[in-house]
């Protein structure tokens, strides 16, 4: 379908700001701007309890961030990595999103701020989600979740992240997982497919900048065939977590993540792939501005409820 009227306003208004591309920014720089152009949270979809830890990490201590439900303890978790191709995002500019997900679901989220490229490239940031994974799994007394209903999750990057815990953790023998909820994840390095040459620029996320996250990210083109840098080159799709995977009609990554939900389904998984038409990369954390930022959250926060028997509606 056309682009939706309401992304076009705000690429249009984007557009207008006259801002440099993130690919001509230093690292910090794009990382400045990213926090700057974080839309607004929603007071509409927040918690009223969050709370900082510092948990240990195989290079030092990860930031995380709880967002507690209403309701009685213990809570189903949903472990959540945050987008910016490796290179950019942080706790705050998903704060949104997070407190979101836990006002639909009835989850405690748990957003992990992981190391960031170029100043720690691969496999900094996946080895920081399988540690702060692991760490909630064996501490579930201490933060009022249930060991038996455990999920991850993440956007772009966040996304493969959350593909490559599941994958480490079938590998490693390591925590039970129950869900990967996958939103517009990065699953390959590849940039030759048709949603990359349809949408390679002009919706947010373009080619040139895909490139320059992966530039960061990797040491060189070689790692790539690494599955826990490109999932969808796994050798082994089987005895995986169930799958929820959100895709953009206008965006880059569109079809990678469609082919890991294809994987995923040949090997026995049982997956729910949604295509969100008329969008673009990055919609779901602007909820104040698409309905269909909101559809997703609803389905994802559906996805979390039936998977982890969630009984408790928060009002």
């Amino acid at each position: 379908m056309p682009l939706h009227p309401q992304v076009k306003r705000i690429l249009e208004e984007t557009a207008s700001l006259g801002l440099p591309d993130y690919q001509d920014l230093s690292p910090a720089a794009a990382r400045k701007q990213m926090l700057d152009l974080t839309p607004p949270v929603d007071p509409l979809l927040t918690v009223k309890r969050v709370e900082n830890l510092m948990i240990p990490g195989p290079k030092g201590e990860i930031p995380i961030r709880l967002y507690y439900p209403s309701g009685d303890p213990p809570f189903a978790v949903l472990v959540y990595f945050h987008g910016g191709g490796w290179v950019m995002g942080d706790l705050d500019t998903h704060h949104g999103v997070c407190h979101a997900l836990a006002k639909q679901s009835s989850c405690l989220v748990v957003s992990v701020d992981y190391r960031l490229a170029p100043e720690h490239r691969y496999p900094a940031a996946v080895e920081d989600a399988y540690a702060a994974t692991s760490w909630v799994a064996q501490h579930t007394d201490a933060i009022q979740a249930n060991p038996d209903r455990l999920a991850v999750g993440g956007d772009s990057a966040g996304g493969h992240l959350a593909a490559v815990v599941a994958l480490m953790a079938r590998d490693r023998n390591g925590p039970r997982i129950d869900l990967q909820a996958l939103i517009y994840p990065i699953t390959d390095f590849n940039f030759s497919t048709p949603s990359y040459i349809e949408n390679k620029e002009g919706y947010m996320l373009t080619s040139d900048l895909m490139k320059w996250f992966w530039n960061h990210f990797i040491e060189d083109e070689g790692q790539a065939n690494d599955p826990y840098v490109s999932p969808l080159r796994a050798k082994n799709f089987s005895d995986l977590p169930q799958a929820l995977i959100i895709t953009a009609e206008y965006d880059p990554l569109r079809d990678e993540g469609q082919a890991y939900g294809k994987k995923l389904q040949e090997a026995g998984v049982n997956v729910t792939l949604s295509r969100y038409p008329g969008m673009i990369h990055g919609f779901i954390r602007m909820t104040a501005r698409l309905d269909k930022a909101k559809e997703a959250l609803d389905e994802i926060a559906g996805k979390l409820k039936g998977i982890l028997r969630i009984q408790k509606i928060e009002t």
